[in-house]
């Protein structure tokens, strides 16, 4: 879990002047919500200390601030196209490493639907501007960097990004967001593209991946790119397990079986990705009461696919999730189901210093051991990121 963390005080945009250089907005709190610690008793505090050994990586989530009100300022807050992360309160945590996800379905930074190549380039150098600028956070371009974080009490940030949209038909656009330090991307995110067919865009049949989208795979294998599975529909998910050459992520899921329906994934497509020798992120969802339900399907994956083949990504963020899906519901103009509104978030990982802070403890409290803790909390991860890098 690393050295203790020498976070320096830096925050976003320092080097600038706020309100001169750049709009400012007034950012939610760390803990918009109620927080609900886990409890663990003497010896269990003492064995969780001793878990030293292992490197702790977020396989997805969203570590910056979003407005405090989202819903008069989100959208304003992404035109100025700085997103301010969230490098206090990372550092009240034990990770080593976070795959950052970035804004992307929200980068409508320079048009009004997002996805495009301006919008993308723009988000992601950007936040590799205010990486290089801080003495706590490494923009992570390979395993090394993660290693490098770990013992010297910082924290690298893999930027990642959810579909491969903004590559249109240009293959060596891959190469172009590797050299910005892109380390791993979605195939689609829910609405399809050139690549392939999105879990949220199938009319009457599933149409799966593209013959540039088996190129595209190829290409992301050649470069070094990890890739993720994540909001590809079942068929697109199957043919990229196929074709790939490298282990898959994907990188935020739960379980169809598990009471998710549709919203989730198949145990087939679940199984298709461990066999690939890949690894799957659990995800937290409103859908989800709390942090136990949450386990539920943790331990789900490990009886399907094994110990060896699960993570954690939370995907959360520092902000109102909730009013967030409320926004993007109005923007698309559907009609957000019903579960997904029954709590506000998910007690127990409002954010990801609450998940950080109780995904360990949970482990512990329940008695796994030492072994598996480490392959959960980031050792899967780094096995497949010294196959793919």
């Amino acid at each position: 879990m690393g050295s203790e963390k020498r976070y320096d005080g830096y925050q976003s945009y320092d080097y600038l002047e706020a309100e001169t250089d750049y709009r400012d907005f007034e950012l939610a709190p760390v803990h918009g919500f109620e927080q609900h610690p886990i409890e663990l008793t003497a010896e269990e505090a003492a064995r969780l200390e001793a878990i030293t050994d292992g490197t702790v990586v977020s396989l997805h989530d969203h570590p910056f601030y979003f407005p405090a009100d989202v819903h008069d300022d989100i959208w304003p807050y992404i035109r100025e196209g700085r997103a301010h992360m969230a490098y206090d309160a990372l550092a009240d945590t034990p990770l080593d490493a976070v795959f950052d996800m970035q804004f992307d379905g929200l980068s409508g930074i320079h048009s009004k639907h997002g996805w495009k190549w301006d919008d993308i380039v723009h988000d992601v150098s950007m936040r590799a501007c205010d990486l290089a600028h801080s003495e706590y956070a490494r923009q992570c371009r390979s395993v090394e960097d993660i290693h490098r974080a770990r013992d010297d009490g910082s924290v690298a940030v893999v930027q990642a990004l959810e579909s491969t949209a903004m590559i249109e038909n240009e293959l060596d656009r891959i190469e172009l967001l590797y050299g910005m330090g892109v380390r791993c991307m979605g195939v689609t995110y829910n609405a399809s593209n050139s690549v392939g067919t999105g879990q949220g865009d199938i009319y009457e049949r599933d149409g799966g991946l593209t013959k540039f989208g088996v190129a595209a795979i190829d290409r992301m294998n050649k470069v070094g790119m990890a890739i993720s599975t994540s909001h590809a529909s079942e068929q697109t998910t199957l043919d990229v397990c196929e074709v790939t050459d490298e282990p898959v992520f994907d990188t935020h899921a739960l379980a169809q079986t598990e009471g998710m329906g549709q919203r989730g994934s198949s145990d087939e497509q679940l199984q298709a990705i461990a066999d690939t020798g890949g690894v799957i992120g659990v995800l937290s969802s409103t859908h989800l009461p709390d942090i136990d339900t949450y386990m539920e399907h943790f331990e789900y994956l490990v009886d399907l696919v094994g110990i060896d083949h699960v993570a954690f990504g939370p995907d959360v963020l520092y902000g109102d999730h909730t009013a967030l899906l409320e926004v993007l519901a109005a923007f698309h103009g559907i009609e957000l189901p019903a579960s997904t509104m029954e709590t506000p978030y998910v007690e127990g990982l409002e954010n990801p210093t609450e998940a950080w802070t109780n995904i360990p403890r949970w482990l512990v409290k329940e008695g796994y051991s030492e072994d598996a803790i480490e392959k959960v909390l980031g050792g899967n991860v780094l096995r497949v990121l010294e196959a793919v890098w």
